[in-house]
């Protein structure tokens, strides 16, 4: 099985960028970690962070009949972008997505989500562990579907 792990914006500042809010914990030790789990799961893992939206869609393209599903924190794109989520049904990629906050609890224009109601689940809030979460949960879900 192979997952991808797509961060979007400013996700290569995790661990710097506004510690308080999403933790000390970088984007490379998130990464470390998952791949200890992928490796737990039997699965390969593959990451990318892009700052651009069509940088995103780019990559999720580039998914196509080579992944099985994936990870993603689109970062502020999770709000905003139909594209993004377009080109994820687009590839058929089933996919869990991932915030580090919990965006519910912070400004209004973060409530709404244009991924959620295409991912199959979401984890929102538990910090830079909600990774480890997603991607034990997707890889869990598409297991069970296979055996179906």
């Amino acid at each position: 099985m192979r997952i991808a792990v797509l961060n979007g914006p400013n996700l290569n500042l995790l661990g710097l960028r506004e510690p308080e809010l999403y933790g000390r914990t970088t984007l490379a030790q998130v990464e470390s970690r998952l791949d200890l789990v992928a490796r737990e799961l039997g699965v390969n893992i593959e990451f990318s962070q892009r700052n651009g939206e069509g940088e995103l869609v780019d990559a999720v393209h580039g998914y196509r009949g080579r992944i099985d599903g994936a990870v993603v924190n689109a970062g502020a794109y999770s709000h905003t972008s139909l594209a993004l989520r377009d080109a994820l049904v687009g590839v058929s990629v089933p996919f869990v997505e991932v915030h580090v906050t919990n965006v519910h609890a912070r400004e209004p224009e973060r409530h709404a989500s244009m991924l959620a109601p295409a991912a199959i689940g979401s984890v929102i809030g538990l910090g830079a562990y909600g990774y480890e979460l997603a991607l034990r949960g997707l890889v869990a879900t598409l297991k069970d579907r296979s055996a179906r």
